[in-house]
């Protein structure tokens, strides 16, 4: 009841305040304390009584005045965040987009879905145009394919500042170096971008194509036609063979099985892996032939196209019969499009095509993923610039606002625009390509894919992980390895004898039979006749395998014997009960492992439907057996029975199994079952106890009979614990199945108490929970050591990352193997596929393909962990090498009484971004910090990198500071040491200059590769070698100065000590800095090194 609902002590007077207010609230919600039980549940008729009853989560949120019930403390926080904080951050493209999505809403109206009637072989009497069937994955077309792509890139600020940079240089008055000193670059960037969208273009084309291109029969007054799948249309009668892909919403007509139904798997759509029980239309199943359909005057009002998968509504109508047979149609009667036919071939009418699929509408269009490193680089660029705007300022104001100042002041912009490099992009781009090759040639994760190369910075910096869990964290293969019966236990190296003693036992029982029969005595006598004696050990592993033979919800499926081809109307009549053709399926592995297992010791299920099953013993004879009820398994009970009749001795037998903690109070008392089975679950075995009672007719007739819905949460919490993603010790809260806005207030209420507690919920339930309170929700499962949320729609697990996207800030990473897990794994900000039992469609979605869940640890522990950490010091690397220029620079302007002249042109400037400092600089991308082995080891430093701390403002600020120290102490010390030979000092300073650069990287570097060696000596020897040829770039101001490199004076001893000199008053104190930084404070894995 509402006014027990304890809430947290309040601490001050304002709070005790809002206490009585509650209190009034909550007395004025429902009856007093003796009311009756059901009363807790009427307040889902009550919402205005709902918004004055706060859920909150913390003592902050009960001393808020406010009573809005949706609203946390931190979202009122982020929503007074607004006004010029909120345009200069976010504001104006949050402004952008908005206009964009309304010209898009504008230029792209969404037609209305509506109800619609489907005459069955008649496509032209719709009454509306539908959308073709085809499947369209691209992101452009040819038309906007480079619009695209240039906006994509030119949204962020780093990119479209280079763009403006690089047009001044077409105005005269403004040129200051080469054009191809600015346009190399950002062409080289961009022809790299397009040609690496255009190929995934081209390869998602392809997918589409060959999906498209399909060929399906399709039924017509003239008999059988092929179609293309992107050909099809709302009425056709199209034929799908066994295992071939549905291509269209359609509802089931007929099917080739004798019993009017078939079987489909449908892990593609909702990534479960058992098969579905599909029925036929029975007025269409009746008819005698397939061309029949179109002697009939029949139509399929279908409802409007929705996403929910689990649910349809619609009607099937004859009208040429007397009187017009209406036939009402369920989920059980459709065939979503992306499901595969298991057994037989069927024939269906196609309600839904396109856009408008189940399939389609529960898939998320992908969008552009850009890593949280490259937002974190955006934004110190944004601070970058605002620096080179001051610094220009400065100038131009110590300048006297002489002559056209405001062009001196875009010079200057243009002269300090290395301040921000536009070779960032550049190797940033490179190295992700080197980061995603070494992925892939990873030889302790192989098959691994890199599918998105622009992200795998993102690997490392994951907070939330969102896993599929059948097929992705489990396999879902189970393999039947021990049977205890009390006195004796059979494992792996046992099993023959089983088989010897079930071989015995029936062979016993047939030789008994035949001389019973030799006698005329009924069988039944002579079993009751006998004398009790305690049960042999081959009786009593007969009658366990015996139980487990019969007490599941397995169904053996066979393969059409080849030679019936053509004739598809009555292929199960031909079948046989070979083992070669005989497949198992079920709704569980764990049911197909227990029936795998009684095959292999000699008992096998041959055939089963909705009242019968039959046995093969190892003799070859066949038993047969009538089910009277099946009791299913459900999460409440722990436990699924079902009652039989033996047809050859009429006895009934109630055979049952479950979970121990369900079974031990039922089963007869015994000293062993509790014991062993906690030896078995410390072992990590998955334990079942199976159990039997022989009923008399009369027991039978008065047994209850009662059946409940299971909905698999019992199975995601085993799983849970199996794969130690919530401790065996820890609790669990298995959240209530809730349906109203009262109950999850309630439910989440008694949630709240709990800590330090995993949360197990249903799709259902997070359903109402979201609707009503997703605020409260979400910030309660963030709290949780861990979530498992079972039976989720595609949408749902899509909306589960969005939301932990918008309430956290945080990064995201889906993993996933089934079509069903496309939209999580595309809305994740990184998605992992695994090419699993369900297909390649996750793995084509994804960001990174991998081919083993536990390739994720390798993937993320140490890729992901190299790749942020590389790309952070490459990246400001990179802006060091732009800022220390651009600091000599602005010496050398104020030097020169603030003119606008460059201290370096032409091929130098290109040169030292290139050939100079690239191979040293880009050699980082090889750096690491600790090995492989004891990043595995040790998972607790992953959490560091989750910080953000190897690239954040303070780390930004410090390169600065040396950027500044260093450009300063070279372009200073080149002046005071030089100045007799002032007109060298050009050369001077550049040579110092490259000097600092390898020797700041041989600084940053932590782990030595030969190949950073290689590339150290190698940009030194180019840059020697290149003096003799570039003598007419080391003068100031070039030829204007008349100055030239003087081969003889650079090789004087004076040369050489004091340019030495000016390196080391550079490098030194750096140096001894970060000595003194490791001995004193070390990071976390030096510790770890040492």
């Amino acid at each position: 009841m509402a006014d027990e609902i304890p809430l947290y002590p309040v601490r001050s007077a304002a709070a005790a305040a809002a206490s009585r207010k509650r209190a009034a609230y909550y007395s004025a919600a429902g009856p007093g304390p003796g009311a009756d039980r059901h009363s807790r549940y009427q307040l889902e008729d009550e919402s205005a009584h709902l918004d004055e009853m706060p859920l909150m989560m913390s003592e902050e949120g009960f001393e808020n005045e406010e009573s809005d019930y949706h609203t946390l403390p931190r979202a009122r926080i982020m929503q007074r965040k607004r006004g010029l904080e909120w345009f200069v951050c976010d504001g104006w493209k949050f402004l952008c987009t908005s206009c964009c999505d309304w010209l898009i809403n504008i230029c792209q109206r969404k037609k209305e879905l509506k109800a619609r009637t489907v005459w069955l072989g008649c496509p032209e009497k719709c009454e509306e145009k539908h959308p073709r069937n085809s499947i369209k994955n691209q992101k452009y077309n040819v038309f906007t394919f480079i619009p695209g792509v240039l906006y994509e890139q030119f949204k962020f600020f780093l990119n479209l500042y280079f763009l403006v940079i690089s047009c001044s240089q077409f105005v005269p008055a403004l040129k200051i170096g080469y054009l191809y000193t600015y346009w190399a670059p950002l062409g080289f960037v961009l022809a790299v971008t397009m040609t690496r969208e255009a190929i995934d273009e081209f390869r998602r084309f392809q997918r589409d194509k060959e999906v498209n291109s399909q060929l399906y029969s399709k039924l017509t007054v003239r008999g059988k036609v092929q179609v293309k799948s992107s050909d099809i249309q709302v009425g056709d009668l199209i034929i799908v063979e066994k295992n071939q892909r549905i291509p269209s919403d359609m509802v089931f007509l007929r099917t080739s099985e004798k019993a009017g139904s078939c079987f489909i798997r449908t892990d593609q759509l909702d990534g479960e892996t058992d098969w579905k029980l599909k029925v036929a239309v029975s007025c269409t199943q009746r008819l005698p032939a397939l061309g029949d359909l179109f002697s009939i005057n029949a139509y399929v009002y279908a409802q409007k196209p929705q996403m929910d998968i689990h649910s349809f509504e619609g009607t099937f109508t004859r009208e040429d019969s007397d009187p017009p047979i209406h036939e009402s149609l369920s989920i059980e009667n459709t065939l979503w499009a992306s499901t595969v036919v298991a057994s037989g071939t069927v024939i269906g009418v196609v309600i839904y095509t396109g856009k408008e699929t189940r399939s389609v509408m529960n898939t998320s269009n992908p969008k552009n993923k850009v890593g949280l490193l490259d937002l974190e680089l955006n934004r110190l660029t944004k601070a970058l610039f605002l620096a080179l705007v001051a610094l220009s300022v400065v100038m131009v104001t110590l300048q006297g606002f002489v002559g056209p100042w405001y062009r001196n002041l875009f010079r200057f912009l243009l002269l300090f625009s290395y301040i921000i490099p536009i070779s960032l992009r550049v190797n940033l781009d490179m190295g992700k390509a080197v980061y995603g090759w070494m992925m892939m040639k990873d030889e302790n994760i192989p098959g691994t894919v890199v599918r998105t190369s622009t992200i795998p910075e993102e690997l490392g910096r994951l907070v939330y992980l969102l896993t599929d869990k059948t097929g992705t964290l489990t396999q879902n293969e189970m393999i039947f390895k021990r049977l205890h019966l009390g006195t004796v236990s059979y494992g792996a190296d046992t099993m023959d004898e089983i088989q010897s003693h079930v071989r015995d036992s029936y062979s016993q029982m047939q030789s008994q039979a035949g001389g019973n029969n030799a006698g005329s005595t009924p069988p039944r006598k002579a079993q009751s006749s006998a004398p009790k004696v305690r049960k042999s050990v081959s009786s009593r592993i007969h009658e366990a395998v015996k139980a487990i033979v019969l007490c599941h919800n397995v169904t053996p499926v066979y393969e059409s014997r080849a030679g019936v081809a053509g004739e598809t109307e009555f292929a199960e009549a031909d079948q046989d009960f070979s083992d070669e053709n005989r497949t198992y399926q079920a709704s569980s592995p764990d049911e197909v492992a227990l029936v795998q297992w009684t095959e292999s010791v000699g008992l096998t299920l041959v055939s089963r439907d909705l009242t019968s099953m039959q046995l093969k013993t190892p003799s070859g004879q066949v038993l047969s057996f009538c089910i009277l009820q099946l009791f299913p398994f459900t999460s409440e009970s722990k436990r699924m029975g079902i009652i039989v009749r033996d047809e050859s001795t009429a006895e009934i037998t109630f055979y049952m199994k479950g979970a121990d903690v369900a079974m031990s109070p039922i089963v007869q008392y015994n000293d062993w079952l509790e014991e062993e089975c906690g030896n078995m679950a410390r072992e990590g075995l998955r334990t079942l106890v199976v159990a039997k009672k022989a009923l008399t007719e009369e027991q039978y007739q008065d047994f209850e009979i009662w059946m409940l819905t299971g909905d698999k949460l019992e199975t995601a919490t085993c799983i849970a614990k199996s794969s130690h993603l919530v401790s065996r010790t820890q609790d669990i809260h298995i959240f209530r199945q809730v349906t109203s806005r009262g109950e999850a207030h309630l439910e989440l209420n008694a949630f709240r108490r709990k800590h330090d507690c995993a949360l197990v919920i249903s799709g259902d339930s997070l359903e109402v929970c979201l609707k009503y309170y997703e605020h409260e929700f979400v910030e309660l499962a963030c709290q949780c050591p861990a979530v498992v949320c079972c039976r989720c729609s595609p949408t749902q697990k899509a909306h589960i990352v969005t939301l932990l996207q918008q309430h956290t800030g945080r990064r995201t990473c889906a993993i996933g193997d089934g079509g069903n897990d496309v939209s999580m794994i595309q809305a994740a900000d990184c998605g992992i596929g695994i090419e699993g039992k369900e297909g390649k469609q996750a793995s084509l979605a994804a960001d990174f393909s991998i081919r083993q869940f536990r390739h994720i640890g390798r993937l993320l522990m140490v890729h992901g962990r190299n790749s942020y950490k590389r790309s952070a010091a490459l990246g400001q690397f990179v802006m060091h090498r732009g800022l220390i220029i651009s600091t000599m620079q602005a010496v050398f302007s104020s030097v020169f009484y603030f003119a606008s002249v460059p201290l370096y042109q032409g091929f130098l400037m290109v040169g030292y971004a290139t050939i100079y400092t690239m191979f040293p600089v880009f050699s980082l991308v090889l750096d690491q910090d600790v090995k492989p082995e004891m990043a595995m080891l040790y998972p607790e430093l992953y959490k560091d990198l989750t910080k953000g701390r190897s690239l954040s403002f303070k780390t930004f600020l410090i390169w600065v500071l040396i950027s500044i120290y260093q450009g300063g102490i070279l372009m200073y010390g080149a002046l005071v040491l030089f100045e007799s030979e002032f007109v060298h000092v050009v050369a001077i300073s550049f040579t110092a200059l490259i000097l600092t650069e390898l020797l700041m990287v041989a600084l940053t570097v932590r782990t030595w590769h030969w190949l950073m060696v290689v590339a150290e000596f190698l940009s030194l020897g180019c840059y020697v070698s290149s003096l003799a040829f570039l003598n007419e770039y080391f003068g100031i101001g070039r030829v204007s100065f008349g100055a030239f490199l003087d081969v003889a004076f650079i090789t004087t001893v004076a040369f050489l000590w004091k340019v030495s000199a000016i390196t080391v008053v550079s490098c030194l104190p750096l140096y001894v800095l970060k000595y003194l930084r490791r001995k004193l404070s070390p990071p976390s894995y030096c510790k770890l090194a040492s």
